[in-house]
C-alpha cells in the first residue's frame, strides 16, 4: 500500500459524542442546567427527535430511540467505563459547582492521576459518564 502525501489528505477537524436517550428534553435540561450547554433541538418544539449541545467547543449529540434504557455499565470494568472525555480548565471550580447536587450523580471523586490529569467522573440522566479533565501543573 502506497501512503497518502499527508499534505493532500483530508483533515479531521472534530469529534462529537451521540448518545442515545428515551427523552431529548429532559436530557437536554440537565445539560443546560448543570454544565450550562446551550441547545439546539430538532424539530423546535418536543418530542425532539435529535438535539445539539454547545458549550465552547465542545459538542455533544442527542439522539431520541423509544424505550431507550438507562445505562449502568461504569463499573462493568476498572477504572470505569467513559463515554465522553472532555478536557478543560477549570476543573476544580466545577467540581465545587457540582457536587453535592442530588441531581448529578458523581462517579468517581476529584483526583490527580498518575498520568498527570486531575479528573472527576459524573453521569448524566441517561447513564453516560462524562470525564471532566484538566492537566494542572506542579507549579500551580
Amino acid at each position: 500500500m502506497v501512503a497518502a502525501n499527508i499534505d493532500e489528505a483530508p483533515r479531521l477537524v472534530s469529534t462529537a459524542p451521540v448518545f442515545q436517550v428515551a427523552d431529548v428534553a429532559a436530557t437536554m435540561r440537565w445539560y443546560e442546567e448543570h454544565l450550562g450547554f446551550e441547545a439546539f433541538p430538532f424539530p423546535a418544539a418536543p418530542p425532539h427527535a435529535f438535539c445539539v449541545l454547545v458549550q465552547g467547543a465542545i459538542e455533544i449529540m442527542l439522539q431520541r430511540v423509544e424505550g431507550q434504557p438507562k445505562l449502568d455499565v461504569y463499573r462493568q470494568r476498572p477504572g470505569g467505563v467513559w463515554h465522553a472525555y472532555i478536557r478543560m480548565e477549570g476543573v476544580e471550580e466545577l467540581y465545587r459547582r457540582l457536587r453535592g447536587r442530588p441531581e448529578v450523580v458523581m462517579l468517581e471523586p476529584i483526583k490527580r492521576q498518575p498520568y498527570g490529569d486531575t479528573e472527576f467522573v459524573i453521569a448524566d440522566p441517561d447513564g453516560h459518564a462524562l470525564v471532566f479533565s484538566e492537566l494542572i501543573s506542579d507549579s500551580q
